[in-house]
């Protein structure tokens, strides 16, 4: 089973591991997990940083650079994707969020997150 990282669970790997479950340390930890994020986490960092609403020391390419040395699989958007995205009810408004739902849906991954409003999908999730 593959694991698709929500952009908060992949920046705390990184920087605080510490605000992470045991239960989610206990999956990404595992190297028999196949870990995945998604570019639109990268575009997230990216946009945000520069809103000054989300920092990641050194910004987007410094994330995809961290992502690639730690050999977590970056996903890229497909059009599978965005056809998901389309029938997802509104549950959640967050654009990057509702993608990532439509991600690990189409892709059949389990999305790792805290965030409540996205476990309310009928995605697997973990958390």
């Amino acid at each position: 089973m593959k694991y698709l990282l929500d952009t908060h669970v992949a920046i705390w790997i990184f920087e605080n591991k510490l605000k992470l479950p045991a239960a989610i340390t206990n999956i990404t930890d595992n190297v028999s997990n196949p870990l995945c994020v998604s570019i639109v986490s990268a575009w997230e960092i990216a946009i945000k940083t520069s809103l000054e609403k989300m920092v990641f020391k050194g910004g987007s390419t410094l994330f995809i650079e961290t992502i690639r040395r730690n050999k977590i699989e970056l996903i890229p958007v497909k059009p599978s994707h965005l056809a998901r995205v389309e029938t997802l009810p509104f549950l959640h408004r967050d654009p990057f969020d509702r993608l990532l739902v439509a991600t690990a849906m189409a892709d059949g991954m389990t999305l790792l997150t805290s965030d409540e409003n996205i476990r309310r999908y009928d995605v697997p999730s973990a958390w």
